[in-house]
């Protein structure tokens, strides 16, 4: 107990950076001593242990098996020991809660960075916390006060207890191929030809999910023979890149690469498919400084956007 009381930062400092450098004179030039300084406060460190930590090999040294085990607790220790300041100057510069928000991927990808950077030249300093999901898991989030803003699709009615939802703007679903597809550019597309690939729909919890199936009712598509369910849009953009896939999805979700040539629209009718985007909140509740900028913020952007792509 009385060796513990020796315990300094810079016995901890010292250790863990040999540790990561494997050299002690590599180790003193990050830590700006000298390389004896680093040795004396290594054996220090070893004494107060009572076992030995580091060992030559070689011309090199190595950590032995005390000091593997010491390291794990010396990381997290030297890590707590930094966050502690890091916390209080966070608590300086911050002027509420953080706000948290929910988004659908249609509009993770392209509102979402819009309005957080607008909110930070703001000059708040609320931290910002997003997460993306299904849409019911963050209505859930919402109602259960995990999130203060959820930002997409219109819920079905049945999903809207405790919540009110303010709408913003109109999208719709489109099926969409790389710009090399086959597909790509044919003036019409028939049944047959679009069950020769593997098609991405969304999963059956998703809130486009019901649009969907009627789509597929209303013109007569059968399901997907390669029909694959994902609402991961890092998967859907490589799997529609490399392997000729259909992406059956919200436009928003992809509109930079339909914009940009990457990817292209099937000439199918999908009007049928549109639907309000907006802010999902709690009913009967007042948002506090911070969240009511973001939530003005995101208003302001969606006012500039559209349905831009034509209905076929």
């Amino acid at each position: 107990m009385n060796n513990l009381r020796r315990l300094k930062l810079r016995h901890l400092e010292a250790f863990v950076e040999v540790s990561r450098q494997n050299s002690v004179s590599r180790a003193a030039e990050v830590l700006h001593l000298t390389q004896p300084a680093v040795t004396r406060t290594i054996r220090e460190l070893e004494e107060i242990c009572g076992q030995p930590l580091i060992e030559k090999d070689g011309r090199g040294i190595r950590i032995t098996h005390y000091g593997e085990v010491f390291l794990r607790h010396a990381g997290t220790s030297l890590a707590a020991a930094r966050n502690g300041p890091n916390a209080l100057t966070q608590l300086n510069y911050s002027d509420g809660p953080m706000v948290r928000i929910g988004a659908l991927p249609t509009v993770a990808a392209s509102l979402i960075p819009q309005a957080v950077k607008a909110f930070l030249d703001t000059g708040l300093r609320n931290r910002l916390h997003i997460v993306t999901g299904e849409n019911h898991v963050l209505l859930d989030q919402l109602r259960n006060g995990e999130l203060d803003l959820v930002m997409g699709r219109l819920p079905a009615p049945e999903n809207m207890q405790g919540l009110m939802f303010e709408p913003h703007y109109r999208e719709r679903v489109v099926f969409a191929v790389d710009k090399n597809h086959p597909l790509a550019g044919k003036p019409q597309i028939s049944v047959n030809e679009l069950d020769a690939y593997p098609v991405l729909i969304p999963s059956a919890a998703s809130i486009i999910r019901p649009f969907v199936d009627r789509l597929f009712i209303e013109h007569g598509i059968p399901e997907p023979e390669q029909a694959i369910e994902t609402v991961s849009d890092s998967f859907g953009r490589a799997f529609t890149q490399e392997y000729n896939a259909i992406w059956i999805i919200s436009r928003g979700v992809i509109a930079r690469e339909i914009e940009s040539g990457q990817f292209v629209e099937l000439p199918i009718d999908t009007r049928a498919t549109v639907g309000s985007v907006g802010l999902n909140m709690r009913a009967g509740e007042t948002l506090d400084t911070a969240a009511q900028c973001f939530a003005e913020i995101l208003m302001g952007l969606s006012e500039q956007e559209e349905v831009r792509a034509p209905a076929h």
